[in-house]
């Protein structure tokens, strides 16, 4: 038997867990694939959907093989004969621990923006796409128990036996619809077992009725700004510990949906989002026939500008800590905000930026600013890293594996999400001290490959 999709798996998975777990039951998945099929177990048997984070712990040279996992919480589980085996020592363990847990803080941030809750005395069933050495899953279950559910279920559609009985020694039951005799891999099991991105898990997640993060409701605002009327969407979380203003690229508006999809990660992190055009309905529309303005850097900064103050002068936004995403021209006018705002603005962004447009000098930003460029974006690429050795503030080059210049390749955008989400989360120190003790170590791996980064460090 072979399942179609995650999908169909999890709905098989649900009418194996059917009469098995009541209603007060949660269902955890593990990202990112479990979600998918998580997903579909709350939908079959209407309960509401989270999840919990885990990682592997990598073999030298072997990926795909799992000596231990991390999970929220600081949970650890280890195979040490394994990772004997493979050459791995304790100093080698604890380098690879220490890696991963930032990253699961990372994409805890991203994907629930806070500590996971509401499980005690609950049934909670923990779902993954399949399990073959089960170390992820072991993690999760370690960060489970000191938050006192009365019960773990531990379900999947397919399992290595072997991984099922060990599990069944940990969890309160574990429950496969298949359990193969020759178990190669999970993805053998399945007609469709495409690489699940950080977006898709978001999405599923938003459409779940599941305690988090209050996104607060939609305000259609107008920003008055040197006598220009701009039309925005301003969208502040119920408990909100930042805001951040996006300065869109040439010929694009607050629809982008490049920037919506930030903004939305952002918002899932306890941050406000101003999305905004820089031009006017009629300048705009004189723009879209001559292209006589997107280009107008000075225009476009004392636009943003304008923002910052009207923000500032705002009683729900107030003196909270503001960062600045830019894209394509737009981060020439974010980075020229931030020096004519430097007591305002704690952060900057810029995705595919044009910084050497900036009619600030570079060397007076005292924001710290993140550079995202796509490895395939030469020209873009260049004019970043010159600019990248101009800036004297706390300063980062992210250089996304395979993306040009518009980030339309599979998970290239979930790479800007991600850098972007951690890079406000350290910055805006309110942020940082609702979420975490202390700062997060700047590595990050991406599903596509290593991203290249060359940081400064900000001062002590």
């Amino acid at each position: 038997m072979r399942f179609a999709n995650r999908e169909e798996a999890g709905r098989a998975l649900a009418r194996e867990l059917h009469g098995r777990v009541g209603t007060d039951a949660i269902v955890l998945g593990l990202p990112r694939g479990g979600v998918v099929t998580a997903a579909a177990v709350a939908e079959s048997l209407q309960l509401p959907l989270d999840v919990v984070v885990s990682r592997k712990l990598r073999a030298p040279h072997q990926p795909e093989l799992a000596v231990g996992a991390v999970a929220e919480g600081g949970a650890r589980w280890v195979d040490r004969a394994l990772a004997r085996e493979v050459g791995m020592d304790a100093d080698d363990i604890e380098a690879a621990a220490q890696a991963e847990q930032a990253e699961v803080q990372a994409r805890v941030a991203l994907f629930r923006g806070g500590p996971l809750t509401g499980l005690t005395g609950r049934t909670v069933v923990l779902v993954d796409d399949g399990i073959a050495t089960g170390a992820t899953v072991e993690a999760a279950l370690r960060a489970l128990r000191p938050l006192h559910p009365a019960r773990v279920v531990v379900a999947t559609p397919v399992a290595a036996r072997e991984s099922l009985l060990r599990l069944q020694e940990e969890a309160d039951e574990v429950i496969a619809v298949l359990l193969p005799e020759l178990f190669l891999a999970v993805g053998a099991f399945y007609d469709d077992f495409r690489q699940v991105t950080d977006a898709q898990v978001q999405a599923l997640l938003a459409g779940r009725h599941v305690p988090r993060h209050d996104h607060g409701p939609h305000h259609p605002v107008q920003l008055e700004v040197a006598g220009a009327l701009l039309a925005g969407e301003l969208e502040l979380p119920t408990t909100c510990h930042g805001v951040v203003l996006f300065a869109h690229g040439s010929g694009s508006s607050r629809h982008s949906p490049r920037n919506r999809e930030v903004a939305a990660a952002l918002r899932m992190l306890g941050l406000g989002t101003l999305l905004f055009d820089l031009l006017s309905e009629e300048e705009g529309a004189w723009d879209a026939r001559t292209s006589a303005l997107r280009f107008d850097i000075p225009l476009l900064t004392r636009r943003l500008v304008g923002a910052i103050d009207w923000a500032g002068a705002r009683s729900d936004v107030g003196e909270l800590p503001l960062g600045l995403f830019g894209a394509s021209t737009g981060a020439a006018a974010a980075l020229g905000a931030a020096v004519l705002r430097p007591d305002r603005v704690q952060a900057v962004v810029s995705r595919g930026g044009r910084p050497d447009l900036c009619t600030e000098p570079l060397s007076r930003v005292q924001a710290a600013t993140l550079l995202i460029v796509g490895e395939a974006d030469a020209g873009v690429l260049a004019l970043n890293e010159e600019a990248f050795e101009q800036l004297t503030c706390p300063r980062k080059l992210a250089v996304v594996p395979g993306a040009t210049h518009l980030f339309e390749e599979p998970g290239a955008m979930d790479d800007v999400v991600r850098l972007a989400g951690r890079w406000f989360v350290e910055r805006l120190s309110a942020l940082r001290r609702a979420l975490y003790s202390r700062p997060t170590p700047p590595s990050m791996q991406t599903p596509s490959g290593q991203t290249r980064e060359s940081e400064t460090p900000p001062p002590r």
